[in-house]
């Protein structure tokens, strides 16, 4: 049986951590863009030569609803770096494509993470990050689990 005051170190140990992750040291990371900006436009410029992107994909992608993603995909057309269009009459859905200054601000941003990264991995060891992200996705999976959420799509 656990120790509930043990359970209780656990909880706020792992929560404290998602909170780090995610919070302000590593937005000082990002140029020009905010880290969800980062990763919206990183999953638009994923899709193949004359894939289409749709609205939807997104949201399920960034596991956010379709009006989330409409917001950030709007803010992000409102600076020039995606296009926003719609299939014949707009009933079958809308797509959006990264522009030539997406993907420029998109691969400076790639720089400075990999510079950053790059060190983390030589202080970290590549060998200990990748079984510790392959961890935190086991992780995620069984807090989804404990929420009665199904797991969503593997991140890159």
């Amino acid at each position: 049986m656990r120790d509930k005051k043990d359970l209780m170190n656990l909880s706020n140990e792992i929560t404290y951590h998602r909170y780090v992750l995610s919070h302000k040291k590593v937005e000082t990371l990002y140029k020009d863009m905010s880290m969800s900006e980062y990763i919206a436009l990183k999953n638009i410029s994923g899709a193949e030569d004359g894939e289409k992107i749709y609205l939807k994909d997104i949201a399920n992608k960034l596991e956010i609803t379709v009006p989330q993603a409409s917001r950030a995909v709007r803010k992000l057309a409102e600076r020039g770096l995606v296009l926003w269009e719609h299939d014949g009459n707009g009933s079958e859905g809308t797509y959006v494509t990264v522009t030539d200054s997406g993907k420029e601000l998109l691969s400076e941003q790639q720089n400075i993470l990999s510079d950053y990264y790059g060190k983390v991995v030589g202080i970290f060891g590549e060998e200990r990050l990748k079984e510790l992200l392959l961890l935190l996705g086991e992780l995620e999976d069984a807090m989804d689990t404990a929420l009665g959420v199904e797991g969503g799509e593997d991140s890159e």
